[in-house]
């Protein structure tokens, strides 16, 4: 449980940060609070879960001929899906298109990189 809301953190601090950056540029959010916030980061985190790895399956011989870039497209449709998701229980963000949304999806996925390094010990706990 420990782990889970960790990561729900996380996930919630790097879409409040893609979100603030990219307002104006193409991100628009439906709701300015923190539970709105949370929620959305629940929805984003059961789109990675669920769906992304489905389409990365699908789409192995692509992802191996681009080197992995594929994966950037595939981040992209999940940041777009989740807002979608999201506007649908009034806690999501409307996208103006594909380059806003690879933009938010790349500083998400960039900020969470860098807090699940400062959490790296507490996720990797094993439990006795």
């Amino acid at each position: 449980m420990k782990k889970f809301l960790i990561k729900l953190a996380i996930n919630s601090v790097a879409l409040y940060v893609a979100i603030e950056i990219m307002r104006g540029h193409g991100i628009t959010p439906q709701s300015e609070n923190w539970l709105s916030l949370i929620w959305l980061a629940f929805i984003f985190g059961l789109v990675n879960a669920i769906i992304k790895p489905f389409l990365v399956v699908m789409s192995c011989p692509l992802l191996i001929l681009t080197l992995g870039l594929g994966t950037l497209v595939i981040n992209t449709l999940m940041f777009m899906l989740a807002g979608w998701i999201g506007t649908h229980f009034g806690v999501g963000f409307e996208v103006a298109g594909f380059w806003p949304a690879f933009l938010g999806a790349l500083i998400t996925s960039v900020i969470s990189f860098v807090l699940t390094l400062f959490f790296r010990d507490e996720l990797n706990k094993k439990r006795a």
